[in-house]
C-alpha cells in the first residue's frame, strides 16, 4: 500500500533511509557530477531535459543555460516550479534472487524554482561559472574569447533557488542473498 504523501515536501519520506547522504556529500556530489536532468511541465506535460549544470554554493543555487527560444525556456516561463536530478551508475548486481537484483548508484533530487538571469553582468558570471566547473585550466582573454554581448544576447541563463534537496547513495560491492537458495559466484556482476 502506497505511503500518504499529500502535504509532505519532495525529499520528507525515503524508502532506504540508511542509504540517505548528508548535505556535505551532497554539495559534493553536485560540485563533480557531469550531467543532470531537469524535470518540468506544460499544460499538465511533464518534460525531462537533460543539461550540463552549475552547482554555485555560495548563492546555494544551480546555474543552466539554453537558446533565447525553446521548450525549456517556454516551459519555466510558465512554470518556474521544476525538479533538477543528478546520479552516477556503477555495477550491475546479480543476485541469487530476483527481487534482490541491484544497482551502484549515486544520485542527488533538488526542488526550487527557476529564476531567469536578466542583466548581461548576472549572465556572465554564471556562464563564467559554468565554463570554469567544466574548462578549469582554461581562461578567457587567453585561451578563449571572452562571452561578448551579442552572445548574451542569444542566450537564456536559470538560475534555480534550491528549496530541497536530497542525497542518495547505495555502492555495495555485492547484492543481498538469500540463505534459501546456492550462492552466486563472485564473477558474474558486470
Amino acid at each position: 500500500m502506497s505511503r500518504n504523501y499529500e502535504g509532505a515536501s519532495p525529499t520528507q519520506f525515503q524508502r532506504l533511509p540508511e542509504y540517505t547522504r548528508d548535505e556535505a556529500w551532497i554539495r559534493a556530489f553536485l560540485h563533480r557530477a557531469e550531467i543532470g536532468h531537469i524535470g518540468h511541465t506544460r499544460d499538465e506535460q511533464p518534460f525531462v531535459t537533460p543539461t550540463n549544470f552549475w552547482f554555485d554554493e555560495g548563492s546555494h543555487q544551480i546555474i543552466i543555460h539554453s537558446n533565447i527560444a525553446g521548450r525549456l525556456r517556454d516551459n519555466l516561463e510558465h512554470n518556474p516550479l521544476v525538479c533538477f536530478e543528478v546520479s552516477e551508475f556503477g555495477r550491475f548486481l546479480p543476485a541469487n534472487t530476483a527481487l534482490e537484483f541491484s544497482t551502484q548508484y549515486r544520485s542527488v533530487m533538488v526542488y526550487g524554482k527557476v529564476t531567469l538571469l536578466i542583466s548581461n553582468e548576472a549572465k556572465r558570471s554564471a556562464l563564467y561559472g559554468l565554463l570554469t566547473k567544466y574548462f578549469p585550466n582554461l581562461e578567457p582573454g587567453i585561451e578563449y574569447r571572452p562571452i561578448t554581448d551579442q552572445e548574451l544576447a542569444r542566450t537564456t541563463v536559470y538560475a534555480l533557488q534550491i528549496e530541497s534537496w536530497s542525497g542518495k547513495e547505495n555502492w555495495q560491492e555485492k547484492a543481498e542473498e538469500s540463505p534459501d537458495w546456492p550462492p552466486l559466484p563472485d564473477n558474474l556482476s558486470t
